[in-house]
């Protein structure tokens, strides 16, 4: 369990050793605890039985197949095991030919006393704290978490933020900026940007807390992290009507979360320097007074996906200077509109300044179904869990409905393909249709339709709901040990922990979305309607819409970075947050806003795509010859920013770097070399650097 913070004995110093503490303007002074956070409690870890980055189970044990073990009522130590296991498995690929364990991955241990050894399993002794996070009355619950590794040196102190990807939960980033930030000697800052696994089982009336284990609603109260704004009669009524229903935290909690994303992130570097000067500051009995100083600390904003566009948010509303630099990769953000903007690669043009999350998801969950049937999609990974005859319904009712063309299904499947190209997808991504649709693209539609709408789980938008399901695919009870262990288990976004999205407007009742029937077309074609209604909450003008369209224009950013030095990784193939609608015109615009101030480097790697993990999947078998692991790129970044930022290192130019896949066959692919991952060069040749001029953005194809 986790002892309360007020047991952690501090590290006293004398005072007569500091004299200057009181000099103003120093940065020194009391350290008083950030009037947003709760209450706070930490654990220690020895990097034996427990450590900071795989909670005991080193590198062996995060590589397993096999899942660590729980009780049959978890407790959170073993919750805490399962997240860090589940989140670190989701973001990197651990295959044994992948790079893990080589190139990326739980490389160092250090012990309790601080000593490192390179020949290790991994493990990290130090402390983590934990807490809730609110603002001025809002019962939002962000969960921060700061980890202090015992190699943790005060007098060269770092922080690195590692705000969690996609709506995962407080350990969400731990295997990407949290390994990185944690064998470099960094406290590492997490946030889950209030969203993260908050689950109440309206059914049961059951929540989870801070520690993952649940309890009932009305007995957690306030320590709830998500509990849904229902009254008592509400919801009866409401489950009286939709039976074994599941309210999501990201989905239904009405806040419209991510427009805090940078201010999550920022209060996770607050919460750091709090931690630590409890941790090295003088203990006096008029208080604490700070040692570790913003003056003295290297801060860097790191995170991917998600937690990228938190980075990279969090850095443009810095107004206290507390960010140093950021390292980011993939990221997920959304632009201001700027219709000056040209965005150049060889003969394709794009103006304008990308595009939003929900414009190009919604289009995506329309059309991908029908591209997969696309000669040029043939034999594409993951095609067998997008089935041909449903494709094909798919590409029918698109074509009644005069958004595609087509006699054929492979005519319909290229037209479709062609209308996603247009619309801004690279033509590298098209092997990536299938696998993206199968296991991404609906759930980010369904989630965000509801968050940007700030739609309760009562308002069901577009008719759906989430829920358990039986055999036939039948909303039915959340069994407890799925909803025990969703902490561990779940990304925040169903499908996950056993929930399924539902079609409640499926013909015959009620039933999960892929094997719903559509009304307009009495036919399995993965739900037309629902992804018709999605698709029109942005180009409708009803309230609904306006109310999505409202959302989405707050978290819209102006890529101005206050002159810090930036460093943006991202794969040329990425399907998920394609290049053309977020970094590449967040370059351009960066240049737009900073002028001569800015000093953003964009680094676009051939042959990466968005999900790593996908790349070491036997049931998806033909990414590990198809693509290099990006995370490769942003542990380089990492490095390049820290270098920067403490021997003024330069950074490199922006450049296309040019990978080369793995030999073999599909599912069997040769070892991960350095030759397929070259490094970022310091003097790119012409023909690889990316360039910015007056309003374009000029990359190489």
């Amino acid at each position: 369990m986790y002892p309360s913070m007020r047991s952690v004995t501090p590290i006293v110093l004398v005072l007569a050793a500091m004299p200057a503490l009181a000099l103003p303007g120093s940065g020194f002074g009391f350290n008083p605890k950030p009037a947003f956070l709760g209450d706070i409690v930490s654990r220690d870890t020895d990097g034996i039985s427990d450590d900071l980055l795989t909670a005991g189970l080193g590198r062996g044990g995060i590589q397993s197949v096999s899942a660590p073990l729980v009780s049959a009522v978890p407790t959170a130590d073993e919750l805490r095991r399962l997240a860090i296991y589940n989140n670190y498995r989701a973001l990197i690929d651990t295959s044994p030919n992948g790079g893990y364990g080589t190139l990326f991955g739980p490389l160092l241990s250090v012990s309790a006393t601080g000593v490192v050894s390179s020949t290790g399993d991994g493990k990290i002794a130090g402390s983590e704290y934990l807490a809730y996070a609110n603002h001025d009355g809002e019962r939002g619950n962000v969960t921060l978490m700061v980890q202090v590794p015992a190699h943790f040196n005060p007098k060269k102190p770092c922080i690195v933020t590692a705000t969690s990807s996609g709506s995962r939960g407080i350990y969400g980033a731990i295997g990407t900026s949290g390994e990185w930030g944690l064998q470099k000697g960094c406290a590492v800052a997490y946030a889950d940007k209030g969203t993260g696994n908050g689950m109440h089982d309206l059914a049961t009336n059951t929540v989870g807390l801070i520690d993952g284990t649940r309890a009932d609603a009305a007995v957690a109260g306030e320590a709830s992290h998500f509990t849904a704004d229902l009254s008592e009669s509400e919801r009866a009524a409401f489950l009286a009507a939709w039976p074994n229903r599941v309210a999501v935290k990201h989905a239904h909690s009405k806040l419209n979360p991510e427009a805090d994303w940078g201010r999550d992130t920022l209060d996770a570097v607050r919460f750091a320097f709090y931690v630590l000067n409890e941790k090295y500051g003088v203990h006096t009995p008029q208080g604490v007074v700070r040692t570790i100083v913003k003056q003295k600390t290297v801060v860097i904003a790191a995170s991917v996906s998600n937690g990228a566009g938190a980075a990279l948010a969090a850095a443009e509303q810095d107004d206290e200077g507390l960010i140093d630099g950021v390292a980011v990769g993939e990221p997920q953000i959304q632009l201001r509109e700027n219709s000056q903007l040209v965005v150049r690669r060889g003969s394709q043009v794009r103006t304008g300044s990308g595009r939003t999350l929900y414009d190009y998801t919604t289009y995506a969950n329309l059309l991908q179904p029908c591209a997969t049937l696309s000669p040029r999609a043939a034999g594409s990974p993951g095609a067998a869990f997008v089935p041909a005859a449903l494709a094909t319904n798919r590409c029918e009712a698109l074509v009644a409905h005069g958004l595609i063309s087509g006699a054929t299904p492979a005519e319909q499947g290229d037209s479709a393909l062609d209308a996603l190209v247009a619309y801004g997808w690279e033509p590298e991504s098209t092997p990536l249709v299938a696998s993206h649709y199968a296991f991404a693209i609906p759930p980010i539609a369904v989630t965000y339709a509801n968050t940007y709408g700030r739609f309760g789980v009562e308002d069901r938008a577009c008719n759906f709901s989430f829920a358990a399901v039986d055999s036939t695919g039948v909303p039915a009870p959340w069994l407890p040990a799925l909803a025990a262990t969703s902490f561990g288990t779940g990304n925040g976004i169903p499908p996950a922990s056993g929930l399924q999205i539902i079609n409640d407007a499926s013909v015959g009742g009620p039933r999960r979305d892929g094997a719903s029937i559509s009304p307009s077309t009495g036919k399995l074609d993965f739900n037309v309607d629902g992804a018709l209604c999605l698709r029109s909450l942005w180009t409708d003008n009803s309230i609904e819409a306006q109310r999505v369209h409202e959302n989405v224009e707050a978290v819209r950013v102006r890529a101005d970075l206050n002159g810090k030095p930036a460093i943006i990784v991202h794969g040329r193939s990425d399907a998920l947050v394609p290049v053309g609608f977020t970094s590449r015109p967040y370059l351009g615009m960066n240049r737009a806003e900073e002028g001569a101030r800015s000093r953003l480097r964009y680094i676009e790697v051939t042959n990466a795509q968005h999900f790593d993990a996908f790349i070491g999947n036997a049931l998806l078998a033909g990414y590990d010859t198809r693509f290099i692991p990006l995370h490769v790129y942003f542990r380089r970044a990492l490095d390049l920013m820290y270098s920067h930022l403490t021997a003024h290192t330069p950074l490199p130019p922006s450049q296309v770097v040019r990978t080369t896949p793995r030999t073999g066959t599909p599912g069997a692919a040769a070892p991960l070399t350095a030759a397929n991952v070259p490094a970022i060069s310091a003097t790119p040749a012409a023909s690889d650097r990316i360039t910015v001029t007056g309003n374009e953005v000029l990359v190489p194809d």
